[in-house]
């Protein structure tokens, strides 16, 4: 049985850690601020909410294969946005 503080700690340092790990490391992370879009019935056309919302349908019903849709809706994005743009 250890008897002073420097044999206490050998002992512990000899013995394996409950969680496995031999090592323990302190990391830091970087978490960058990321702007999450705030989407309101009112700042969402009709149009677009009716469009995209039967794309979806169409592609989660097998009528429409997913690849396609999100190529018609990614085109269609596009090119209604350039047209606002423009305006």
């Amino acid at each position: 049985m250890p008897t002073g503080r420097a044999e206490v700690q050998q002992e512990r340092a000899e013995q394996p850690h409950p969680d496995g790990a031999g090592i323990h490391l302190l990391t830091r992370t970087f978490r960058p601020p990321v702007p999450i879009p705030y989407l309101s019935l009112e700042n969402l056309p009709t149009r677009d909410v009716v469009f995209y919302g039967g794309l979806g349908a169409l592609a989660a019903a097998g009528a429409l294969e997913w690849p396609v849709a999100l190529a018609i809706g990614g085109a269609t994005w596009l090119l209604r946005g350039r047209g606002r743009e423009e305006r």
